[in-house]
């Protein structure tokens, strides 16, 4: 039977614009007829993996997506006296593992630069690493497929892998199935993108000119917003090869991060660093649900407080799905920052026994 552990989060953001669509604009979705502000799944997992919990709780477990490994085998090896062009041979031919190299013109080197993004785990770098330092010293290392069996990997020690996922293309034998699952974060009340004008003065010409050296506009907004995820617990230990206090360790790091990490787009002219001020956290076997329905209605913002509004909310869809389809987890945690309830200890604890579960 499979365990699940769900994250359910309120986090107020001020004035900001962390997550930009392709106008520069922070990123909106219309939701029961609403208008709201958005942060992107992707913007979100990306914040996790750059993330101080990550870091530190989980060093030396975490992946890195690049094209850059043949470039960076090429350099390692050069950079230990080897000759380029050998060096560039053995980064090709072992970065081909990943992903197709770039096209060059006739006659010029093939370029260790891959096409695509790769999600490569540190046992998998390790690997291509050793692989090339021997080929360019000569030794006949397996070509293709014999090759891939001594790099790739299907399930290792790479946190961030194993949670989120990968697609190799060429290699699907070697994907890996994401164990957590994370929504669109959402305002949970009506709201608009608004236009900041802004100027700049030229310093040194304060006497020719006293207007303004450059003028912009800026977009940016802000709100409360619910954000969910789910994780197969038992999916991310046999990702994780079966290591249980790994598993442990990852879910608390992704607890943690959830609680206080953000997407940074434009965090220099807004210095947003909100922190979760509700998490609501549950494990059990049952289906997975996730809250947003709180809020198709948006959150009146005539409110006298919405962020206490929008836990209220979310709290009595959360009783009213268990009456209508009976308990939804086995065990639930709270942290209400305002209502001074629970804590994140608490919480980071409660996500580590999801695996003992």
């Amino acid at each position: 039977m499979t365990t699940f552990l769900q994250i359910h989060l309120l986090t107020s953001y001020p004035p900001s614009n962390p997550n930009r669509d392709d106008q520069g604009r922070p990123k909106q979705a219309m939701v029961g007829g609403a208008p709201r502000l958005r942060h992107s799944s992707q913007s979100i997992k990306r914040a996790l993996r750059e993330s101080t919990p990550f870091d530190r709780g989980l060093a030396g477990h975490v992946g890195k997506r690049t094209k850059l490994l043949g470039v960076e085998l090429e350099a390692e090896l050069i950079k230990a006296g080897n000759d380029p062009v050998a060096a560039r041979k053995a980064a090709v031919d072992v970065a081909k593992v990943f992903s197709t190299l770039e096209a060059v013109k006739k006659g010029e080197p093939d370029s260790p630069k891959g096409t695509t993004l790769a999600f490569i785990s540190p046992d998998e770098w390790a690997a291509a690493r050793d692989l090339a330092a021997r080929s360019v010293a000569g030794e006949e290392i397996a070509k293709d497929k014999e090759l891939k069996k001594l790099v790739l990997r299907r399930a290792d020690g790479a946190v961030d892998i194993a949670m989120f996922g990968r697609m190799l293309a060429s290699d699907p034998e070697y994907n890996r199935d994401a164990a957590v699952q994370v929504s669109h974060a959402i305002t949970t009340h009506r709201a608009l993108v608004e236009e900041d004008f802004f100027t700049a003065v030229d310093d040194l010409n304060k006497r020719e000119e006293t207007g303004a050296g450059h003028m912009g506009e800026h977009a940016f907004g802000s709100g409360v917003f619910y954000l969910y995820a789910c994780v197969n617990v038992d999916l991310l230990v046999e990702n994780l090869a079966g290591d249980r206090a790994l598993a442990a360790e990852g879910l608390a790091a992704l607890a943690e991060s959830f609680a206080t990490a953000t997407p940074s787009g434009k965090q220099n002219s807004h210095a947003h660093h909100p922190r979760a001020s509700y998490i609501r956290i549950e494990k059990g076997a049952q289906q997975p649900r996730d809250l947003s329905g709180a809020f198709f209605k948006p959150v009146d913002l005539r409110s006298e407080d919405v962020e206490r509004k929008s836990i209220a909310e979310l709290e009595k869809l959360v009783g009213q799905i268990d009456r209508a389809y009976g308990k939804c987890c086995d065990a639930a945690q709270v942290m209400d920052v305002k209502a001074e309830t629970g804590s994140l200890a608490e919480i980071l604890a409660f996500a580590r026994g999801a695996v003992a579960s």
